[in-house]
């Protein structure tokens, strides 16, 4: 007898299939193919175990008409944007959530579906304060919240004073126990609600408590710091995985003492070599030091912003908390941003993500899904989130964008990557 298969039943399935369309692979590069994405699961789907073992089809087909679908984009380094800051206490704090679900939401329009919230140096009080709001959001799988946070990323106040960028030099501590991180960062919120530290590992013990601080999930990170070679590599053989803002705020590398940079390169780690952040916004690094990064390793190579609450503001003069009562004031100026009365002091960007994606493919050569991967599946991996952000392979978590080229107006007209549409958890949410 031969067995006759049964066509798919016909019901709700919440499968959308996305047709026409390049895909961005994990191995950077472009593939032309089908994407099935379920809004009941939230994932990426494998379209022929959903076929031909569960008998279901798509509810519905969208011809994306040749447009590149990327994984969401991760921001890894993001102090605010769209009027707020992480690193604000309000009166009310029911204010403060208010205000972050807005930006949640308006932080879609980016290209951006996850990222780590960074708080700046400051007071223990301002991190006992927020850090609680900033925890991992993903267990509700609600597109209608926005974007995801993945966990605080805290920039200080572990940091060398001599290298404190616009930190507030007043707030900047030195460690002589783990204890005195969780009692700075409140001992509830610090294997809860942190993801990321940033810290100096050359100032008094640090480097002998990265173990401590790695294994209760937390990532560490080298920065504002003017460590050598030979401390660097220290930090990275007892767990540091990540630099934050390469170059900036950092030793800069000498022919005979390549400092921080050298971990790139170095032949004496025994461990992976880290991965390191790059603000691409054209005001902090020079092309030219980008591309050599890249070209350096570009295993470990991801996009930053490190964007302030000025992102998507006009020009102007804005109030910013850096550690004390007293604001400072953050000037606005284009996609610069420097402290007032100080024009040399950057003081974090205003750019968003695509726009660091399209400058760093400008100056690279880099092709395009070597480029996304950069704020995909390079990041989901330091994070430790491979297989679950920043990949369309089957299980993934259905964060995408669709992306194309639109060209420019005025003189030198170029081809830049746009926004077009951005999906969290299998459903359209730009």
């Amino acid at each position: 007898m031969v067995a006759i298969l049964q066509p798919p039943p016909l019901t709700k399935t919440g499968i959308t299939k996305l047709t026409n369309c390049w895909l961005v692979t994990r191995d950077s590069t472009l593939i032309q193919s089908d994407l099935w994405v379920g809004s009941t699961t939230g994932k990426i789907l494998n379209s022929q175990a959903a076929f031909y073992d569960d008998f279901l089809v798509p509810e519905h087909t969208i011809d994306l008409q040749g447009r590149i679908v990327s994984p969401g984009f991760i921001d890894c380094q993001l102090n605010g944007a769209f009027g707020f800051n992480f690193s604000t206490v309000m009166d009310d704090m029911s204010l403060y959530r208010k205000e972050l679900d807005a930006l949640n939401k308006k932080l879609l329009t980016t290209g951006v579906t996850s990222y780590l919230p960074t708080v700046t140096s400051q007071a223990g009080s301002l991190y006992h304060k927020v850090l609680p709001y900033l925890v991992p959001s993903g267990s509700a799988r609600d597109a209608s919240v926005g974007a995801e946070s993945l966990g605080a990323h805290v920039e200080g106040p572990f940091l060398n004073p001599h290298q404190n960028g616009i930190h507030n030099p007043s707030v900047l501590q030195s460690a002589t126990s783990i204890i005195d991180l969780e009692q700075t960062y409140g001992f509830n919120n610090f294997a809860y609600a942190i993801k990321m530290i940033t810290v100096a590992p050359e100032v008094a013990n640090m480097t002998s408590f990265i173990p401590d601080i790695s294994s209760v999930g937390i990532i560490v990170s080298i920065g504002h710091s003017e460590a050598t070679l030979s401390q660097a590599t220290a930090a990275v053989e007892a767990g540091a995985t990540m630099i934050t803002h390469l170059f900036n705020a950092m030793t800069p590398p000498h022919h005979r003492r390549p400092g921080i940079f050298g971990l790139l390169s170095s032949p004496d780690l025994t461990v992976q070599r880290p991965y390191f952040g790059i603000i691409a916004d054209g005001n902090h690094l020079h092309p030219s030091t980008v591309t050599a990064a890249w070209r350096t390793h570009p295993e470990g190579f991801i996009l930053v912003t490190d964007a302030m609450h000025v992102l998507g503001l006009p020009d102007g003069h804005y109030s910013w908390t850096n550690g004390s009562s007293e604001s400072s004031v953050i000037v606005k100026k284009g996609d610069l941003c420097h402290l007032e009365g100080n024009e040399e002091a950057i003081a974090g960007s205003a750019v968003p993500l695509i726009e660091c994606v399209n400058n760093f493919m400008e100056w690279s050569g880099a092709s395009v899904a070597e480029v996304l991967n950069t704020v995909t599946a390079t990041p989901a991996k330091m994070l430790g989130l491979e297989g679950i952000k920043g990949s369309l392979e089957a299980g993934a978590d259905a964060d995408f964008v669709v992306l194309s080229f639109k060209e420019e107006e005025g003189e030198g007209r170029k081809k830049r990557l746009g926004v077009d549409e951005v999906w969290k958890f299998g459903e359209r949410v730009v």
